[in-house]
């Protein structure tokens, strides 16, 4: 099995909209190619994991998500990068659609979202790591069993003043700093990345 690095969208791979709700709106930081690169040349697995709490609030449906999606893989795939699983939560406790408005397992940051896509891939998740702006996704890391890291981008400029910091294995500036931490924190365990 081979180990991923686990991404959050919004904020981390694409400049932060608030609920994104519109395709043009999408765009990626300007080192998120070189990143992505970095981590696939290092073995790594490639995998969203994004809350959608927008569509349990009624702002946009699954169907956005999905077009979201691909819009964002047809712009990755420009700059030669596949991304392996795209994970999406479409819940919220206080969602006012029904059929979403409720507790769940894959709600960032429950473990439901890398589980799922461990099964799916032939994930090691104790050989992975996930990369976000929001101390949600350093809990993510923890309670999954993999190792997180804060971007100061998005949101996290600004979480990074809260006391969870001790939780995460590094607080970054950007994404392509958060892949070459991950490279060199990798490089120090005793098993490889290869299989």
């Amino acid at each position: 099995m081979r180990p991923a690095v686990f991404l959050d969208r919004d904020g981390t791979l694409i400049e932060e909209r608030g609920y994104l709700s519109k395709l043009e709106d999408i765009a990626l930081f300007a080192d998120t190619p070189a990143a992505l690169r970095r981590l696939r040349e290092a073995g790594f697995a490639l995998v969203v994991v994004t809350n959608q709490a927008g569509i349990a609030r009624g702002y946009f449906d699954e169907a956005f998500v999905q077009k979201a999606h691909r819009c964002l893989a047809e712009m990755l795939a420009a700059e030669g990068i596949v991304i392996d699983g795209y994970y999406y939560c479409p819940h919220h406790p206080d969602g006012v659609v029904p059929e979403y408005s409720r507790a769940c397992r894959c709600r960032k940051p429950a473990p439901g979202m890398v589980e799922q896509a461990a099964r799916d891939l032939g994930l090691d998740i104790d050989r992975s790591f996930v990369i976000g702006d929001k101390w949600l996704d350093v809990e993510l890391a923890t309670n999954a069993g993999a190792r997180g890291i804060l971007v100061r981008t998005g949101y996290g400029a600004g979480d990074e003043q809260r006391p969870e910091q001790s939780t995460a294995s590094a607080i970054v500036d950007t994404i392509l700093d958060a892949a070459n931490e991950i490279v060199r924190q990798a490089a120090q365990t005793t098993q490889p990345l290869h299989d």
